[in-house]
């Protein structure tokens, strides 16, 4: 299956963050779902870390 990961389910898994539910990261580990990323989140998150 194809998932499309969101700005924060992205830096939460990174960050290994408690707001990351078990759920989500065991299904972002999995070799056997496909994960997409929009060219949005990766602008999303350059904005973000020029914010820190």
């Amino acid at each position: 299956m194809n998932y499309l990961l969101d700005t924060h389910a992205l830096i939460w898994y990174f960050e290994d963050s408690i707001n990351m539910p078990v759920k989500i990261a065991k299904l972002i580990d999995s070799p056997t779902h496909h994960k997409l990323i929009s060219v949005a989140t990766l602008w999303e998150i350059a904005i973000k870390s020029k914010q820190r």
